[in-house]
């Protein structure tokens, strides 16, 4: 019988490289043809391991997900950055490798880094996604996810639009 495990912890140091091999693959694949091209690549480049180690050490709330020994998925967390909407906690990011999703390990991130921000207080949580990235908001709805907001970003010379979900309730245990 094969068995794999998964675990969900604090990120490490060591975890920077994997982090961003994660965050390269995944962002590419929910965003090619949202982000425009040049755009999209200057935000990867900006994000790799250098950055990831640098974000790990300042204590940023970073949860990842691994499997059979390899990080697969994290997740960025903390105070919500818009004081005049009612929500404590953000989940910043979340995001999994292409080929491990659609397999309910997102939502298991989800709920963990839920869990994690009910332990800091933080009780209702918002997330933003890009209007135009469909399987994201598919996602948060699935999960219980109001629209709240939406509002406007430029990504290099293009405006997109971002929906804000709400979630009011406790997290799932």
């Amino acid at each position: 019988m094969v068995k794999t495990a998964f675990s969900i912890r604090h990120a490490r140091p060591g975890d920077a490289e994997q982090i961003a091999r994660v965050h390269d693959a995944s962002w590419r694949y929910a965003y090619r043809g949202v982000i425009p091209g040049a755009e999209l690549e200057r935000m990867i480049a900006r994000r790799g391991p250098n950055w990831w180690h640098s974000a790990i050490v300042r204590g940023t709330g970073l949860l990842v997900l691994d499997f059979d020994d390899d990080i697969v998925g994290y997740s960025t967390y903390g105070r919500n950055r818009v004081p005049s909407m009612p929500y404590s906690g953000e989940i910043f990011e979340i995001y999994l490798a292409p080929e491990q999703q659609g397999l309910g390990l997102g939502r298991r991130l989800f709920n963990a880094t839920r869990r994690e921000l009910a332990e800091h207080g933080y009780l209702s949580t918002i997330v933003w996604a890009l209007a135009d990235n469909e399987k994201a908001l598919a996602f948060y709805r699935s999960l219980g996810g109001q629209t709240v907001r939406r509002a406007e970003e430029r990504f290099g010379a293009d405006m997109l639009t971002r929906v804000a979900f709400g979630f009011v309730s406790a997290p799932v245990r």
